[in-house]
């Protein structure tokens, strides 16, 4: 039986999770994997409420822009505990990237390997 795919919450300050997700659907050419959540006009709540209605059923990862904040807060506080969703702090375009080539793999796996990627593209090897 195969696994059921990952599905990819980019949850983000502002526009930066609508761009994100647009560049990498451009540079994968990979569409429905990866779903933007904005904070703009909504309180703690309804962005909880966003994040978890992106999450739904699960499985997910959440890549989250900053590793405080709003955002953050949203995620932790809904998905913290939550047997089929991880969160990922730091979001890039380089994890977001690999992350829709590999949404076969089982949730801690993912999530350690955007970690893994994504910190090696901000440190240049």
């Amino acid at each position: 039986m195969t696994p059921p795919l990952l599905n990819g919450v980019v949850v983000g300050h502002g526009s930066v999770a609508a761009a994100l997700v647009a560049a990498a659907e451009q540079i994968s050419g990979v569409r429905d994997a990866l779903i933007a959540v904005t904070n703009l006009d909504c309180d703690r709540a309804n962005l909880e409420a966003r994040v978890q209605s992106a999450v739904g059923e699960g499985p997910a990862i959440v890549f989250v822009d900053l590793p405080t904040g709003s955002c953050f807060f949203a995620a932790m506080r809904g998905l913290g505990r939550l047997p089929y969703a991880r969160v990922v702090t730091g979001v890039n375009l380089t994890m977001l990237v690999d992350f829709v080539f590999h949404r076969t793999a089982s949730l801690d796996l993912a999530a350690a390997r955007a970690r893994d990627v994504g910190t090696r593209a901000i440190a240049g090897t």
